[in-house]
């Protein structure tokens, strides 16, 4: 297994679920749950990246390590690349990204994205993804669909419905199971190496990113290339609304 340290990017200020990486449950800050995957993972090293004194107070009651961040990133892999300078990491260092919105999300992938990277050394950035599994995914604006080629890397990545299929798809009856067939769901899970990170955030924000607001499709707008694996687990989607938060609060109520 790769050696690697996780960086959870938390915002406070989100649109859709404002002061989400606070909300309980199950007697826990969602950040907290979060922090917890990301030690059972065997990481050498968890931060939390913040920018809002609230996340820290929460993070140090359950003991956790944060690193006070700019408010002025357009996204989590801006905020790690600020991490990673003021820690000081090595160029090699792989720094997995786990997102502060996955509490479900399973410990090994983060070892497994890791890997991926480490396999992959012509690539930028790992990712990992899954076949989708439930119909209503197919057209929602929430679960980002992604598209990879032949040798294991991303094409692209919409929260639109990739690829579409032209002969088969009929908005006028109600999706069928068989629809779902070829397409894949991404997991908000990256890895990079650390002297990566400074140049991405050198990058201005593409077209396609803040069209689509996806971090990652400013790796491929400048001919970056991002390794992309199938996922050996299948964990349910992040919180992004409140129905997702109702599933994940029942999930781990119950566990």
């Amino acid at each position: 297994m790769a050696s690697f340290s996780v960086v959870i990017p938390a915002r406070y200020a989100s649109q859709r679920l404002p002061g989400k990486p606070l909300v309980d449950i199950a007697g826990k800050p969602m950040i907290q749950h979060v922090y917890e995957r990301a030690l059972e993972s065997g990481a050498e090293d968890v931060v939390i990246a913040t920018d809002d004194q609230r996340i820290e107070q929460a993070a140090a009651a359950f003991g956790g390590n944060v690193c006070m961040t700019s408010a002025e990133h357009s996204s989590g892999t801006d905020r790690i690349a600020e991490v990673v300078s003021l820690k000081g990491w090595p160029d090699d260092t792989i720094v997995v990204n786990l997102q502060g919105d996955e509490p479900l999300m399973p410990p090994s992938l983060l070892a497994q994205v890791a890997d991926s990277l480490i396999d992959h050394p012509d690539a930028d950035m790992a990712t990992l993804a899954v076949a989708l599994s439930e119909t209503h995914q197919l057209f929602d604006t929430n679960t980002v669909k992604v598209v990879g080629d032949g040798r294991g890397y991303a094409l692209y990545f919409s929260r639109a419905t990739i690829p579409w299929k032209r002969d088969q798809f009929d908005m006028s009856k109600e999706p069928k199971g068989e629809w779902m067939e070829g397409i894949y769901r991404h997991l908000g899970i990256y890895a990079y190496r650390a002297g990566f990170l400074s140049g991405y955030a050198s990058l201005p924000v593409s077209p396609i990113e803040r069209m689509e607001s996806l971090e990652q499709l400013r790796v491929l707008w400048n001919g970056g290339r991002i390794a992309l694996d199938v996922a050996q687990e299948a964990p349910p989607a992040g919180v992004d609304t409140a129905e997702d938060l109702k599933r994940v609060i029942a999930a781990l109520t119950s566990s």
